[in-house]
């Protein structure tokens, strides 16, 4: 009985491994996008860095989405996941290597949008690929291994930045190091078992019937696109506002309490993900995750005092962190083909692009006239109705 339970999960080394595989993703892009290129901008344009590094990130983002679309697109079409994802992250460490060679803006721009397509020739097929082997029953513990992203994206940038230990030319290499290490066990190593019914065209889609979503994946995609404009604005902003309320904090403090926020995130999620499979009940973690970030923001809203702002930045962060891994793994039972599953994946993955384009003109009109309590209580209210969209959505069968 218990061989045959066994052979309806999925092997804890294969979750494991791709765990550490979509790390390899964060690893790539926080450190690079967060620590080294705006140091790069500075030394190419000086003062004007803040404005080119706006146009780097906007030409990025839709290098990122239209990467992810098209790409796991393909993984669908070619039947080839494993394929397309060794391809992209050689590719995209190659690009990696290349950027210091940019002498100017538009050079630099011109590889970023590269380095984004090949990194999400990786990251589609990626994460497409765990909808190809972890049964429902695994995908809450499957989401809360994804929230070690996040952590070990945000140690990798305190490593290269290490005083003494990578010089400012090697953080690169170091940084590539990293992700093959990170990626290439799975690939490698990796021996999952296969569900033939996880692949499989479900039977209303093989004739010729129209390729709509479903209900609970608009309620999905809606839910995290409203978070992540809260994520987002946060990391963007999150600097100005600790220092609107104590001019003293220094950066080592900020950046602690970061990273304070995305560890905790990980048991956290972990055990939320596993009761989700114990009870069926995948979606009850999301909207106790997306009201607590929800109360975060509204607590953020109204501290006066740096000890109560701290409190509520930690139940934000940590909140939407566990929300933000959950989210992804429980998004792949309710995608509505399964042999489109990489290019609905694409779909989804505009959630974490699109809010970076929101988020800057929701700021500019708030914070000036109105203060960060403001923008706040706005994105709260966001929040609250992802809380709603999730809470009202049918249990799956």
């Amino acid at each position: 009985m218990a061989d045959t339970a066994a052979a309806r999960r999925q092997s804890p080394g294969f979750l494991l491994l791709y765990a550490l595989a979509s790390a390899g993703g964060a690893i790539a892009y926080v450190p690079f996008l967060t620590i080294w290129l705006p140091g790069r901008m500075t030394e190419l344009v000086g003062t004007a860095d803040v404005q080119a590094l706006g146009y780097t990130t906007f030409f990025g983002a839709i290098g990122a989405s239209a990467g992810g679309i098209f790409f796991g697109w393909l993984s669908d079409r070619t039947h080839n996941r494993r394929g397309w994802v060794l391809a992209g992250l050689g590719l995209s460490l190659l690009l990696l290597l290349l950027v210091p060679l940019a002498r100017d803006v538009w050079t630099l721009v011109g590889v970023i949008i590269a380095w984004q397509l090949a990194l999400n020739m990786m990251l589609g097929p990626l994460a497409a690929w765990a909808g190809d082997l972890v049964p429902d029953e695994q995908k809450g513990l499957l989401g809360g291994l994804l929230a070690f992203s996040p952590a070990l994206g945000a140690w990798s940038g305190a490593l290269v930045t290490w005083p003494g230990l990578v010089s400012g030319e090697g953080r690169l290499a170091v940084i590539a190091l990293l992700v093959a290490g990170a990626v290439l066990p799975v690939l490698l190593f990796g021996r999952p078992r296969t569900f033939p019914e996880l692949t499989a065209p479900p039977a209303h889609f093989q004739d010729a019937s129209p390729r709509r979503p479903t209900g609970p994946a608009i309620r999905m995609w809606l839910a995290r696109l409203l978070v992540q404009i809260a994520e987002a604005a946060l990391f963007a902003y999150l600097y100005f506002w600790f220092r609107s309320i104590d001019p003293a904090m220094n950066d080592n403090e900020k950046a602690r309490i970061f990273g304070i926020a995305l560890s905790l995130a990980i048991p956290i999620a972990l055990i939320g993900g596993r009761w989700a499979d114990r009870n069926d009940r995948p979606f009850l973690p999301l909207v106790v995750s997306a009201a607590v970030s929800a109360a975060g923001m509204i607590g953020m809203a109204f501290s006066a005092e740096i000890d109560m702002a701290k409190a509520s930045y930690l139940a934000f962060g940590t909140a939407t962190t566990v929300f933000l891994s959950l989210h992804t793994s429980q998004t792949l039972r309710i995608l509505p083909r399964s042999d489109r599953r990489g290019r609905d994946l694409g779909i989804f993955n505009l959630t974490n692009t699109v809010p970076s384009l929101i988020m800057p003109w929701l700021t500019i009109s708030l914070v000036p006239g109105f203060g960060y309590d403001a923008l706040f209580l706005l994105l709260a209210g966001l929040t609250a109705i992802a809380v709603l969209l999730l809470a009202t959505m049918p249990r799956p069968r």
